[in-house]
C-alpha cells in the first residue's frame, strides 16, 4: 500500500468560540476533516467560500494552530515541526502579494535564497511561461501573470508537495485554462498538488480524487467520477425543435411518461426535456421517428459534481457565499517571506 505523503484526520480548528466538540460542527472554523493525499496526484479540496478550505490547508502548512486532531506532511507533524516540513512543501495563498516594484526575476531570485537547494530561476521561468516578463514589476503582471509568478515562487525550493490555494479566482476563460495546464505540467514534473478551489469545473478537470468540504466538514470524498456515479442513473435529454413542430413532439413524448425510461417531460423556454433512466435517449428518438420530428437541437444533460453537492447537502451550491461562514477572512501572506525562513 502507498503511503501517503500527507494525511488529515480529525482536523478541528474553531474561531470566535470555544472549540466545537468532535462532530457538533457548530461555529466558524472546520469540524474533523480527514483524509489522505497518495504521491503524484492532484488532490481537490472543494468547496464553497467559507466552507474550512483555507483553513484546513493553513493548518497543514503550520501557519495556524488547530484545536485538534492528527496532521503529517511527508512523515512530520506539521504543528510540531513546521520547519522540517518548509523546504518539501510550497504554498500559493490566495491573498499573497509582492512589493509592486519587484521584477519577476528578483522575487525569483530573492525566494530562491531562502532555500538550501533551490530550483533553478531559468527553469521556472520557462515552466511558467514567464521569460519575457522577468524585468516586469510586479503590479504591471496581468492576473494570470500574478497567478503564474506566485504558482513559481510555491516551486522555487523544489516541493515535494504544492498546496494552490484558489489560483484561477478573477481569471478570464482563457487564463483560467492556461492555468489549468500549467498546473497538469506541475504534477508531470513529480510534484503532488493540493488543489484548494470552489469552481466544480475546475476540479472536476484537474483532480485524480477529490474532498468536498460544507460547512467545516467533508460531505464527500472519491474521484470525481466515482461521486458522480454514485447518484442514482437518472439521465436529462433537452431538445428543441421549430415552433411549428412543438405541439408534435410534446404529443410524441408526453405518453412516454411512466415508461420505464421516462419519468418526466418538461418545458424550458424553447427546449424541451425529457428526464429518466441512462436508456432515456433510447425512448425520445424513436418517439420523434415516428412522429416525424426532427429536431434542431438535441443534447443529454451530463451529472456533474454540482449535482453530487446538491445531494449531499440537500441545498443548491453557491460557490460564492459570504467568507467568514465557516472560514474566517484571516489572510495570511505568502508563506515564503524572509521572516518564516
Amino acid at each position: 500500500m502507498t503511503t501517503p505523503v500527507v494525511e488529515v484526520r480529525d482536523l478541528r480548528k474553531a474561531y470566535g468560540a470555544a472549540p466545537s466538540a468532535p462532530g457538533s460542527g457548530e461555529g466558524p472554523g472546520v469540524h474533523g476533516v480527514s483524509f489522505a493525499v497518495t504521491p503524484g496526484e492532484i488532490f481537490g479540496i472543494l468547496g464553497p467560500n467559507g466552507a474550512g478550505k483555507t483553513t484546513t490547508v493553513e493548518c497543514l502548512a503550520g501557519l495556524r494552530d488547530t484545536d485538534g486532531g492528527a496532521l503529517m506532511v511527508l512523515g512530520v507533524d506539521p504543528q510540531t515541526h513546521p520547519e522540517r516540513v518548509r523546504e518539501d512543501l510550497g504554498i500559493q495563498l490566495q491573498e499573497s502579494h509582492l512589493h509592486d516594484k519587484i521584477t519577476v526575476e528578483e522575487a525569483l531570485r530573492l525566494y530562491a535564497a531562502f532555500y538550501s537547494d533551490p530550483a533553478d530561476v531559468e527553469e521556472l521561468l520557462t515552466l511558467l511561461d514567464l521569460q519575457d516578463k522577468r524585468r516586469t514589476q510586479f503590479a504591471k503582471l496581468s492576473g494570470g501573470q500574478k497567478q503564474r509568478l506566485s504558482i513559481a515562487l510555491a516551486l522555487v525550493g523544489r516541493p515535494k508537495v504544492a498546496i494552490l490555494d484558489e489560483l484561477t479566482t478573477g481569471l478570464d476563460p482563457a487564463a483560467r485554462r492556461a492555468t489549468w495546464d500549467l498546473v497538469e505540467r506541475v504534477r508531470a514534473t513529480g510534484v503532488t498538488i493540493l488543489l484548494v478551489t470552489h469552481f466544480m469545473d475546475e476540479a472536476e478537470r484537474l483532480c485524480d480524487r477529490l474532498v468536498i468540504i460544507d460547512r467545516g466538514r467533508v460531505v464527500a470524498t472519491g474521484t470525481p467520477g466515482e461521486l458522480i456515479d454514485r447518484l442514482d442513473d437518472a439521465r436529462a435529454v433537452r431538445l428543441r425543435v421549430a415552433p411549428d413542430a412543438r405541439r408534435r413532439a410534446l404529443a410524441a413524448l408526453t405518453p412516454l411518461v411512466g415508461t420505464p425510461d421516462v419519468a418526466a417531460v418538461e418545458t424550458d423556454g424553447d427546449e424541451i426535456e425529457v428526464r429518466g433512466t441512462r436508456r432515456v435517449l433510447f425512448a425520445v428518438v424513436p418517439a420523434l421517428a415516428a412522429a416525424d420530428v426532427v429536431p434542431d437541437d438535441v443534447r443529454t444533460v451530463s451529472r456533474t459534481l454540482e449535482d453530487v453537492f446538491v445531494a449531499v447537502t440537500g441545498r443548491a451550491y453557491d460557490p460564492d457565499a459570504a467568507p467568514g461562514a465557516t472560514d474566517p477572512d484571516l489572510s495570511l501572506t505568502n508563506t515564503m517571506d524572509g521572516a518564516d525562513r
